[in-house]
């Protein structure tokens, strides 16, 4: 398959870079994956191949504030505007840590601004005709960044001020229809929700997601948001469901969702939110695309737009690795003679589930997705931990085959995709431990309990004896009770762990328990905790916080837990769920969860002496922290949340709090009453200020009944009260 351009093409593809956006850089010159050297490792590389001389090489200038006032708000482009000034000297590390991984020194506002004047810069300029193609190398990136919010490296949204301007400003230029590709490793959340109401746009996000874990962590990166309005079904996300994706992978995803949208869709100019994290060896993204990969998918979308494509740099955190892949996407645009040859790869079978869920979604928007996937495919399995916790590193790309670090000629195959990850070095020192038991992990020396500092520990393996394969028939003879909190008070809920299913409200269903015997009982209890309301959405629940258990306890806080008790199997089974550890298998239809229990006996007595334990095998997980609160007829009580690292987190700004939805609250409520804890009129009330916020979220200090709002300084920096606590204030 030849690249679509011709070498007249090749003459008029525009590369900008800029060395004075690399005056963006950390304050103190602490080390950072978001540095100058990714431009100019990119530079070099295109120099070194001879692909800049063959480029029309442009000069970034600066935006002007009206257009990334469409877009962003005014206070935002004013703080961009000024953070480099001299008056924020002394304080724009403090302004920094108020937002979600940013960072601000003296050279910040001129990068900003510089970035979004370039992409609308070459993107006028392909729009007009006057260049076929271009790549913008521009730094601080821009996809994460929203309205009135920087994050996630990204100060201005680059590609969406871009899109705004072509749309709304150069009416003249007659493009009326944009695709954005967003092919970073991350959820591009700032430039879905800048048009998620809005047909004109199509924008397109494969991604990892993690089950909701993954950076940005948060729901709408999942493929059942599909925009509003007029704008339903003109966003599309691909959520993968753990790292080690690959060419196969993405390769699926454009040819049974990306390109037939796009060849009905039609449209006049095809935007790249070109992060480069998802390429082998790079340190933050953990997935396999190769060069070729990359200039692969490039070559698909030529056939769009007539060829008519701007590429935004994103991410991309291995030099090495960003150079290769830019280069070989340079090449592309330039018309170079790639072979491709017909990738005999296999996607993973979580990969192709995914696929299959998102032409579910859009089907009746696009019918072109109505049609059956193919039959028959061989698909690899999911990736084994070992797999998934090996990270990335330069000597891992400079290892690779000539045919990938050189890109000259492109072919793709199995055996190249086999030799590089066999070439993975896994540091062991950095690696957990499964211990002879359940599937705790130690990290640091096996025979030391390393205490945390929620007063939790993790475990180690001394003392812990071996459960055999029959874990699940000793568990269910040994009953515990589950302190539930949130949504799980109200009992239709809890039993959805149980017995699978949804209740009123749910979003996604539950796989339920083994053993689907309802709780032998249950009660009420008020335990020294506080109650919060972490992240912004949840694939069930939708935006919204959903409820945590503050780990430290706290004697002048009380919570209202609901206690069932079932079965340590049951409680397993609870714990699998709340993490997303349950998965369905495509071709078997059945459900699978991990072989083995994170709370087996022995790590009963441990947390009844330790008060908690972290489990390291999920500890990047929501519920990885499982604390001991006492005991009920001489059975443990325990609950599952959050570690105090997140705590810390969400009081720093690193993570979101906010108010819960409406249907989360219902639940809440629906709990609550059926305890006895609130009658229908405070129940009202409660409605009635919960909705109160949820469309104002002005500040101010609310006590009613059983529930108080305590101040906290969100991650944006906007001062809102946003941390609900439970509070019994009779």
């Amino acid at each position: 398959m030849a690249a679509a351009t011709t070498a007249a093409a090749a003459a008029r593809v525009g590369l900008l870079y800029d060395e004075r956006m690399c005056a963006h850089a950390t304050p103190d010159g602490e080390e950072h994956p978001e540095n100058p050297e990714r431009l100019r490792a990119i530079w070099r590389k295109l120099s070194a191949d001879g692909v800049a001389s063959r480029c029309m090489i442009m000069k970034a200038k600066e935006a002007e504030d009206k257009y990334i006032a469409s877009v962003h708000s005014q206070n935002h482009i004013k703080l961009m505007r000024s953070i480099s000034s001299k008056e924020y000297d002394s304080r724009r590390n403090k302004i920094a840590r108020k937002f979600n991984s940013i960072y601000f020194n003296k050279g910040s506002s001129e990068s900003a601004f510089l970035a979004a004047g370039s992409v609308i810069e070459v993107a006028e300029k392909v729009a007009a005709g006057e260049l076929s193609s271009a790549i913008a190398l521009v730094r601080p990136p821009g996809h994460h960044a929203e309205h009135n919010e920087a994050m996630g490296f990204c100060l201005f949204n680059n590609v969406a001020i871009a899109a705004d301007y072509l749309l709304n400003e150069r009416t003249d230029l007659g493009i009326k229809k944009i695709l954005i590709v967003d092919w970073d490793v991350h959820h591009g959340n700032g430039t879905q929700k800048m048009f998620y109401s809005d047909p004109r746009v199509l924008f397109f996000s494969v991604h990892r997601f993690d089950y909701g874990s993954f950076y940005p962590a948060e729901g709408d990166a999942s493929y059942c948001f599909i925009g509003e309005g007029d704008g339903k079904g003109y966003n599309i996300n691909v959520p993968w469901e753990h790292g080690k994706c690959g060419d196969a992978d993405y390769i699926a995803a454009w040819d049974h969702v990306l390109l037939p949208v796009a060849e009905a869709f039609n449209p006049d100019i095809v935007l790249v939110s070109a992060g480069f994290d998802a390429a082998l060896g790079d340190p933050l993204g953990g997935c396999c695309i190769t060069p070729n990969g990359y200039a692969l998918l490039l070559t698909k979308l030529l056939g769009f737009a007539q060829g008519r494509i701007v590429m935004a740099l994103e991410g991309g955190y291995n030099l090495r690795s960003i150079a290769n892949s830019v280069s070989a996407c340079a090449k592309v645009l330039l018309g170079d003679k790639f072979r491709f040859d017909t990738p005999d790869m296999q996607p993973f079978e979580s990969s192709w589930r995914v696929i299959q869920a998102v032409r579910d979604e859009l089907k009746t928007f696009w019918p072109i997705l109505s049609n059956r996937l193919p039959e028959n495919i061989s698909l690899r399995s999911r990736p084994s931990q070992i797999e998934l916790y090996s990270s990335g590193s330069d000597s891992e790309v400079e290892d690779l085959p000539d045919a990938i670090a050189s890109v000259n000629i492109i072919q793709i195959t199995d055996g190249i995709i086999s030799e590089s990850l066999s070439k993975l070095n896994l540091d062991e020192d950095k690696i957990a431990t499964k211990t002879t038991s359940s599937n705790v992990m130690v990290e640091g020396p096996t025979d030391s309990v390393e205490p945390q500092n929620d007063g939790s520990a993790a475990v180690s393996t001394e003392g812990i004896s071996s459960l055999s394969s029959t874990w699940r028939s000793e568990l269910s003879k040994v009953y515990v009770w589950y302190a539930s909190f949130g949504s799980n008070m109200w009992t239709p809920r809890f039993l959805c762990y149980i017995q699978g299913g949804k209740a009123e409200g749910m979003n996604i269903p539950c796989f339920g328990s083994h053993d689907t015997s309802p709780p032998r009982g249950s009660m009420w209890k008020t335990v020294p905790h506080r109650l919060f309301f972490g992240r912004s959405s949840t694939p069930c629940w939708g935006t919204g916080g959903v409820a945590f258990l503050n780990p430290e306890i706290n004697h002048t806080e009380n919570s209202y837990v609901c206690m069932y008790k079932i079965t340590l199997e049951q409680f397993n089974d609870v714990l699998f769920q709340e993490n997303r550890l349950v998965k369905e298998n495509g071709e078997s239809g059945k459900t699978e969860s991990p072989d083995s229990p994170l709370i087996g006996l022995s790590e009963i007595e441990f947390v009844s002496r330790n008060k908690g334990v972290h489990l390291a095998p999920i500890k990047d997980s929501w519920y990885s922290n499982v604390l001991y609160l006492g005991e009920e007829d001489n059975l443990p009580i325990l609950t599952m949340t959050c570690p105090s690292s997140d705590v810390e987190r969400c009081r720093s700004g690193e993570l979101p709090l906010c108010p819960p939805s409406k249907t989360y609250s219902a639940t809440l409520i629906r709990g609550l009453m059926e305890g006895k804890h609130l009658d229908a009129d405070a129940a009202a009330k409660l409605y009635e200020v919960w909705g109160a916020v949820l469309r104002t979220q002005e500040r101010d200090t609310i006590c009613t009944g059983q529930v108080r709002r305590c101040g906290v300084s969100c991650n944006g920096g906007r001062e809102r009260e946003e941390v609900w606590v439970w509070k019994d204030e009779r």
